[in-house]
């Protein structure tokens, strides 16, 4: 405690001595690359960052450019707190949570549409969009289950697509370490009525050790019809993967594992206004499918395959008034799974959403009441009261805090699944939390800065675990009694001017501390161990010549378990005419290290890029 007390009081005073450094400097010259403002699209009530009341990072299309990153998994690597346990290179296989969550925890979503999987989380960052087709991303810290539902538990993830893009055709190809090769076409096109994008790639590699082997196949088309009037999303995406799963799950000597996995989607979504009133209606298809082969090319000795189907639709709607504005929402799906694990079931799911921003003292207090119903056809319905409150001390800087009430019930993994290492539990019940925040955020034209305090007390929070180290016994899900959990999130961007161009740093440090309490088990798969204690993320974006950009990424990383790394990464672009060359290496020092599962990470690797525009 100690230690941490006194990383706390130095992150205090590095951000207050950033802002009073920044509140005596010159700030008449604004950056080209300074960010707009940023309308958060993915919450009912349209407000712009600056005035939001929840911990929220915005990662742009300009700084994914810049990371140089081939997927949005490697990217999300960068922000403190989220926390990306990969199994093998690249995306083959990585699960997601923020603030010391379980990747059943944190909802990702893709233009508002929830992407969350009934069967398990593992299976969430399968439908990440390539980084080509993104205009922004939308990391929001901190229970979400108010403005998502049941499963944004201690976050969510919205990533907002591009809507338009001049005419264009471009092709790229990468090649490197363990025989990777990279090769994707984008095109787009955008015209008064209409605008169409699409992606199309493919990635494969021998591996970096033996069975893990990979071959990855994508496809995203994102069109707008009736740009003139009314204008109509359309998404339609699938993305498939057949690689070695040496490690990846049982125990890590189970070396010959095999797995294939497809994720789909196709929506429609629509945003109409009407003086005050705006209408956001939207309906969705989601399907995921995996086949995993114990023992590779020996479907016989075990096989599980599952096929999930989730179609639902939304409408939210909200009003501005002189009282404030309300938000109203409705979502209602309906989830199937065929397996010849979990069986055949179903899950109807119905939630409402309701929402009021008062405004006081002249606009610059605001505070937020709100409360989400749910009701799902095997637990019933359950809501989740919250209350966000905003001051705004100037306009550079906000004070914010938040309260609320989170839940997440199990999914059909955690209920049903059996296998010789785990056992399901069908007496399971829902996870719960009560989550505390407060908050201060600087921004102008050249910092942004923010710094929170978090806390989370859960109950019956659900994990497989067992008391003895025995691989004959499986771990079997269980309520694993109550959880406190108290943290700190940091960021600090810094923008730098320098022979007319702009250098960006930036630092992102999260702490956490999780007590458990009344636990009774040993061992644990999930909860209970190799949650991200400190986590500190450095980057440096520097502009050599105007057509020169190099990046550079420092990570490193605690956890509770004892574990700690660095990593350092980098990335190069070079831009002549419509061509761009560009470099791209991980793990640059050789650093031994594992994130999940005990599963080895591939020492330093590089890739090698062409891109041609036309």
């Amino acid at each position: 405690m100690k230690k941490s007390q006194v990383l706390s009081l130095i992150c205090l005073a590095l951000f207050f001595d950033t802002l009073n450094a920044q509140n005596n400097s010159n700030l008449d010259t604004l950056s080209p690359q300074s960010l707009k403002e940023v309308i958060l699209s993915s919450t009912r009530l349209e407000t712009p960052l600056t005035q939001n009341s929840k911990t929220v990072q915005i990662i742009t299309a300009d700084q994914i450019r810049q990371s140089g990153v081939t997927h949005l998994v490697d990217l999300l690597q960068q922000v403190a707190g989220v926390d990306i346990k990969r199994r093998g290179a690249g995306a083959t296989q990585a699960d997601l949570s923020i603030r010391g969550g379980t990747f059943d925890q944190t909802l990702l979503l893709i233009d508002g549409i929830k992407l969350d999987d009934a069967q398990t989380g593992h299976h969430t960052l399968n439908f990440l969009p390539p980084p080509q087709m993104v205009e922004r991303i939308e990391i929001i810290k901190g229970p979400a289950a108010r403005a998502y539902g049941q499963n944004a538990f201690t976050g969510a993830i919205n990533i907002v697509t591009k809507t338009e893009t001049p005419k264009t055709l471009t092709l790229d190809l990468q090649h490197g370490s363990y025989d990777q090769t990279n090769g994707s076409i984008f095109v787009g096109s955008t015209t008064e009525k209409r605008s169409i994008l699409g992606f199309m790639s493919k990635n494969t590699s021998d591996g970096y050790r033996y069975n893990t082997d990979f071959d990855h196949n994508q496809y995203f088309i994102k069109s707008i019809f009736n740009r003139h009037k009314t204008p109509i999303d359309m998404i339609a995406t699938y993305a498939g993967r057949k690689f070695g799963a040496n490690g990846f799950y049982a125990s890590p000597s189970a070396i010959d594992q095999y797995e294939e996995t497809q994720a789909s989607l196709i929506s429609l979504s629509q945003r109409h206004s009407i003086e005050n009133w705006i209408f956001k209606p939207k309906v969705y298809w989601r399907r995921g499918q995996d086949i995993y082969e114990y023992i590779r090319n020996r479907p016989e000795i075990y096989r599980n395959l599952h096929l999930t189907h989730k179609v639902g639709g939304a409408l939210d709607v909200s009003v501005a008034s002189d009282g404030g504005i309300t938000g109203v929402g409705v979502d209602i799906s309906r989830v199937t799974i065929r397996s010849n694990n979990l069986g055949n079931r179903n899950r109807t799911m119905m939630n409402f959403f309701l929402e009021h921003r008062f405004y006081f003292f002249n606009n610059s207090v605001d505070i937020t009441p709100g409360i989400a119903a749910n009701y799902f056809s095997d637990f019933g319905a359950h809501s989740f009261p919250g209350l966000d409150i905003g001051w705004q001390m100037n306009p550079k800087l906000r004070f914010y805090a938040n309260t609320g009430v989170t839940f997440r019930i199990p999914t059909f993994t955690d209920l049903f699944y059996s296998d010789r290492t785990t056992l399901g539990n069908y007496n399971l019940k829902p996870e719960e939390a009560n989550t505390h925040e407060i908050g201060i955020r600087f921004s102008n034209a050249k910092v942004t800065a923010s710094i929170a305090y978090f806390s989370r007390k859960a109950k019956n929070l659900i994990d497989f675990v067992k008391n003895s180290n025995d691989d004959s016994i499986p771990f079997r899900a269980e309520n694993i009694q109550q959880v406190n959990t108290n943290g700190i999130d940091l960021e600090l961007i810094h923008l730098i001017s320098f022979n007319s161009l702009t250098h960006q740093f930036k630092i992102n440090y999260s702490y956490l501390e999780n007590n458990l309490e009344n636990n009774g088990y040993n061992f644990s798969r999930y909860t209970i161990n190799n949650d991200l204690k400190h986590h500190v993320i450095g980057s440096y974006n520097w502009p050599i010549t105007e057509n020169l950009n190099t990046y550079f990424i420092y990570k490193y990383v605690e956890r509770t378990s004892g574990d700690a790394y660095a990593v350092v990464d980098a990335s190069a672009r070079w831009t002549v005419g419509s061509f761009e060359i560009n470099l791209y290496f991980n793990n640059i020092f050789n650093k031994d290290y594992w994130e999940s599962n005990l599963v080895p990470m591939p020492k330093g690797n590089g890739l090698l890029g062409l891109r041609y525009s036309f």
